[in-house]
């Protein structure tokens, strides 16, 4: 006897849908946290162009310190003056927009969820994922990045000599960071670090907060699980992780989702740490000081203000939501060097 049997596959067979769709959680990072017009952010907002007439960049000044002895006694001041020494960047802006198109309402009535919604959660998550995208290509140079829309529209520099620090590892070069026993991720790492950055050609300025001085460093999962492990006395596993609460850290957003503290640096943890080009073993960790980064707006854009267009095609039948910026981003540097990183490029590989 034939029986009538409909597969699971069949055309006629009864799919169930979920209430909603479910997109994919971006692993988010900390750009936006950061981002601040005062001296003491890790990102500076620059709103020069936001309230001007027009124009692609901003130009930003920095004056060195005075060096000169000066002169004692009744010794002659004139003629001995020092001359004032100034650099400057420029941040570059350029406009970025995305959109989502829907092939007609009959497509959008198969769904039980909005297509209008979601193009505006998806454009939402996009933005998001761009700027942090922008962010650590900045920060850790990451000099292979060619495409101007992954970069923030200012080409990346590689870390100078003075801003750099391979630990205790021996090496010399990211090609050479091969030793998974001594080239992985600890805590002396971030000793040489604050080093590198007291005592650089542009010292790192910490970030006050409360009084108090700190730096940021941002590390990859892969050189957590390395310091994590490390079970060498006054290592991670022998110290007491500094509380991220009371006074004025409480609230504060460089403190917000922190793995801890050590040496006055808070770590942060993000997926985001890119590879080294010269070698895929490799993480560039950073650490950061105040003014690490700029980022500009151009005119009626903003840290959380981006265009936001509607519009219908096809004799109203295909909805299209675009949503765009006009912004740009680079890391601080003066002089031919790096201003608020220090670069921290360790082995780190998977641990299974």
């Amino acid at each position: 006897m034939a029986a009538t049997e409909y597969g699971v596959n069949h055309p006629l067979a009864i799919k169930k849908w979920a209430p909603e769709l479910m997109s994919e959680a971006l692993k988010k990072t900390y750009a936006l946290q950061f981002m601040g017009k005062g001296k003491d952010s890790l990102i500076t907002i620059k709103t020069d162009l936001t309230q001007s007439d027009g124009g692609d960049r901003i130009r930003v000044g920095i004056r060195s310190q005075l060096t000169g002895g000066g002169v004692q006694g009744d010794n002659t001041l004139e003629g001995n003056e020092e001359s004032l020494e100034t650099f400057y960047q420029d941040v570059l802006i350029d406009q970025l927009r995305h959109a989502v198109r829907s092939k007609g309402k009959m497509s959008e009535q198969r769904v039980p969820f909005s297509v209008r919604d979601e193009a505006k959660d998806g454009l939402a998550d996009w933005w998001a994922d761009r700027i942090d995208t922008w962010m650590f290509n900045q920060l850790c140079g990451k000099t292979d990045i060619t495409d101007a829309r992954y970069y923030g529209f200012n080409t990346p520099t590689a870390a100078d000599a003075d801003h750099v620090t391979y630990g205790a590892s021996g090496s010399t070069s990211e090609g050479s960071l091969s030793d998974s026993t001594v080239a992985t991720f600890n805590l002396t790492y971030i000793d040489t670090a604050v080093e590198k950055a007291k005592l650089a050609k542009n010292a790192l300025r910490p970030i006050r907060i409360g009084g108090q001085k700190y730096y940021a460093m941002f590390i990859h999962p892969y050189q957590v699980t390395s310091m994590r492990k490390n079970t060498t006395a006054g290592q991670w596993a022998d110290i007491q992780k500094a509380a991220l609460s009371g006074g004025q850290r409480e609230d504060n957003p460089l403190f917000t989702g922190a793995l801890g503290m050590y040496n006055n640096v808070v770590l942060h943890e993000s997926v985001r740490v890119p590879a080294s080009p010269s070698n895929a073993n490799v993480r560039r960790a950073v650490l950061c000081g105040a003014q690490a980064l700029s980022i500009a707006f151009g005119r009626n854009f903003g840290k959380n203000v981006f265009s936001w267009k509607e519009e219908l095609f096809d004799y109203e039948n295909q909805l299209g939501v675009a949503a765009g910026c006009q912004a740009g981003m680079v890391k601080t540097r003066f002089d031919g060097s790096d201003y608020g990183t220090v670069l921290v490029p360790t082995y780190a590989v998977a641990s299974n």
